[in-house]
C-alpha cells in the first residue's frame, strides 16, 4: 500500500485544506488557520515515508494503477501513475499521495490558487450571459456537474540562443513613359543575426490537460510562485507530469526558433515585401523548472453533450465552448438579408431604378 498524506488540524483533527483567500492552512471544522511554514516538518516524514514505501505496488498488476489507504478513514483509493493529489471518495477529506511529488517528480515552484471556486462559478455566469446566440435553456437551466481545482504540471524554460535568418526582399518602382505604365522589381538576399534571451517559456507537462485550454487561461505570473509544499495541494487534484522536460524541449525550440524569426524580421525594413527563407538557433544555455499551475475546471451537460471551461486560479481569465442556438443564428442572418434588401430598395428610388 502506498503512502497518502493529508494534514491533520492541530486543535481539532479534522482534515486541513489551502486556503486562496488567506494564503493559509485552514481547518473547516473548527476554523483554526496555520501558517504554511508550519508544516514543513509534516512535509519532510512524508517525503520519508513515500522513499520507503514507494516500492510496494499492492495487489494490482497494472502498472499505471495504484493504491492508497485514507488516514482518516481506513477507505483505499485508486490512482492512475500521474494522480498526485485528490480526494477520498468515502469521507472527503483531501489527500496528497507524497510519493508522487518525490525525488524527480518534485516540483520546484508552485503558484498557489488565489481565487476560490466561488469565484469560477460566478465567472461562468458572467460568461454565459455575453453569449448571444447560445441557447437560452442552456443559460437558464445550466447545472455544473463539476468544479475541480487542478494544479497543471508545467516546465518553464529559460534559454539564451543565437539566431541567424535570411530573408528574400524587394523593393518596387514604377514609372510612366508614353501611355505605358512600366514596373521594376529588385530582389535582395538579406541575412540577420542577433543573441536573445527567453525566460519562463511555457509548456504542459500533462497529456491530460489539453495543452490549447491551458494556452488560453495563460498568462500566469511567475513572480508569485513558492517554493514547493505538498500542503498547497491539500484540497486540490494534482498531477504529476508525463511529458518529460526533453519532449517539452521539442516544443520549446519550435517556439524560440519563431519568435526569434518575427524578431528578427522586425530590423529588415524599407522593402515592399519580406519573405522568409531559412532560420537557424543555436542554444547557448538552457534551464527547465518544473512548477504547477492553478486552474479551475467546470464540467456542465446539455443535451447528452458535457462542455468543459477553465479559469487562472490566479488572475480569473475565462474560456470555454458554449453551443450555439440555430434559431438565434438564423434570425441574425435573417435580420442581416432584410436590412440589405431594405438599403438596395432604397438606393433603387434615389436613382429612379423602381
Amino acid at each position: 500500500m502506498a503512502e497518502l498524506m493529508d494534514y491533520k488540524c492541530p486543535a481539532c483533527s479534522g482534515a486541513l485544506q489551502f486556503d486562496p483567500a488567506t494564503q493559509k492552512m485552514l481547518c473547516p471544522f473548527c476554523g483554526s488557520t496555520f501558517e504554511m511554514a508550519e508544516l514543513q516538518a509534516m512535509d519532510a516524514q512524508a517525503q520519508q515515508a513515500a522513499e520507503w514505501q514507494s516500492a510496494d505496488a499492492g495487489e494490482w498488476n497494472d502498472e499505471d494503477v495504484a493504491v492508497y489507504r485514507c488516514e482518516s478513514c481506513g477507505g483505499e483509493i485508486v490512482g492512475d501513475d500521474t494522480t498526485a493529489a485528490t480526494a477520498c471518495p468515502f469521507c472527503g477529506n483531501p489527500v496528497v499521495m507524497a510519493g508522487r511529488v518525490s525525488g524527480e517528480f518534485k516540483p520546484e515552484y508552485v503558484l498557489p490558487f488565489k481565487l476560490e471556486k466561488k469565484a469560477a462559478t460566478e465567472k461562468l455566469k458572467q460568461y454565459l450571459a455575453k453569449k448571444k446566440f447560445a441557447p437560452a435553456a442552456f443559460i437558464k437551466n445550466n447545472r455544473i456537474q463539476e468544479i475541480r481545482g487542478l494544479y497543471v504540471p508545467v516546465w518553464l524554460y529559460d534559454s539564451d540562443i543565437h539566431a541567424a535568418a535570411r530573408f528574400e526582399a524587394t523593393r518596387k518602382r514604377t514609372w510612366t513613359q508614353g501611355d505605358t505604365e512600366y514596373t521594376e522589381t529588385s530582389y535582395y538576399d538579406v541575412y540577420r543575426e542577433g543573441d536573445m534571451s527567453f525566460a519562463n517559456i511555457p509548456v504542459d507537462g500533462s497529456t491530460k490537460m489539453p495543452e490549447d485550454l491551458l494556452e488560453s487561461v495563460e498568462p500566469f505570473d511567475f513572480a508569485q510562485a513558492v517554493p514547493f509544499q505538498t500542503a498547497y495541494l491539500a484540497g486540490y487534484l494534482a498531477d504529476k507530469y508525463d511529458v518529460s522536460m526533453e519532449q517539452g524541449a521539442a516544443r520549446v525550440n519550435e517556439r524560440m526558433q519563431q519568435s526569434a524569426e518575427d524578431a528578427l524580421r522586425k530590423t529588415v525594413k524599407s522593402f515592399d515585401s519580406v519573405d522568409s527563407r531559412s532560420t537557424q538557433i543555436r542554444l547557448v544555455r538552457g534551464v527547465a523548472k518544473y512548477v504547477l499551475y492553478p486552474v479551475w475546471l467546470l464540467n456542465t451537460v446539455y443535451n447528452g453533450e458535457t462542455y468543459t471551461f477553465a479559469m487562472n486560479g490566479q488572475s480569473g481569465k475565462f474560456v470555454g465552448n458554449v453551443p450555439v442556438d440555430g434559431g438565434k443564428l438564423g434570425g441574425l442572418f435573417a435580420g442581416v438579408a432584410v436590412g440589405a434588401a431594405a438599403v438596395l430598395f432604397a438606393l433603387g428610388k434615389l436613382f429612379g431604378m423602381i
